[in-house]
């Protein structure tokens, strides 16, 4: 029996608009951008009719409580914050060597697990990533999402490897890591996961490149 169905369990507003926001997140995946309305999330979510609208009352507002569900979801199966160098008060991190090697196998870990476990996300981030191209106003706020959830921790990961220039790296390992992620889920090499063995060996090439050792 989960909290939402136990006796005496009061859903508060939050719980509410998580609630809603992962039914949107599971219609997109499962339908895309076109069968995401406020009365298919009432559905999914197993709530009476006006529901979302009560906690989103615009098409728009729907579409950031999603976005800000999924950055929230995302770091929580990733385990981002715990990566080396990503929180307050953070020292120096891994070096080239051992450090770097430990770095390697941390990173490759996290994609594996993202690319084998968590492929649904990826479905839901490209669908709100795509919208966001089309609506300026949501093109603001799901970049700002993901550089507080996602490129921050980052910049200050590769700052901690002892990079020179952390956002231009981050920059490229945004680039490869999402190139990695599309091709895998949703392109041509979506039957084809890399096993963690050859995600380390890429991971290893691309960052002793731009870091040394």
């Amino acid at each position: 029996m989960t909290a939402r169905t136990s006796p005496g369990f009061r859903e508060t507003p939050a719980h509410r608009a998580d609630r809603v926001a992962d039914a949107a997140l599971k219609l997109l995946v499962e339908r895309g951008m076109r069968g995401l309305t406020h009365r298919a999330v009432d559905e999914a979510a197993g709530l009476p009719q006006g529901s979302t609208s009560n906690c989103a009352r615009t098409r728009q507002a729907l579409l950031e409580l999603a976005v800000r569900r999924l950055a929230v979801v995302e770091s929580e199966a990733l385990g981002v914050r715990s990566l080396p160098g990503s929180g307050p008060g953070d020292g120096p991190g891994p070096g080239p060597g051992p450090g770097l090697d430990q770095l390697v196998d941390l990173l490759a870990d996290t994609l594996h697990r993202y690319l084998t476990e968590h492929r649904s996300l990826l479905i839901a981030r490209y669908e709100l990533g795509l919208e966001a191209t089309r609506r300026p106003e949501l093109r603001e706020f799901y970049d700002a999402t993901g550089r507080a959830g996602f490129q921050g921790p980052l910049i200050a990961l590769m700052t901690a490897a002892g990079s020179r220039e952390p956002e231009r790296h981050t920059l490229s390992l945004v680039a490869w890591v999402e190139g990695l992620m599309y091709s895998c889920a949703a392109g041509s090499y979506h039957a084809s996961v890399p096993t963690r063995a050859e995600l380390r060996t890429g991971f290893g090439e691309l960052l002793r490149g731009m870091l040394g050792g």
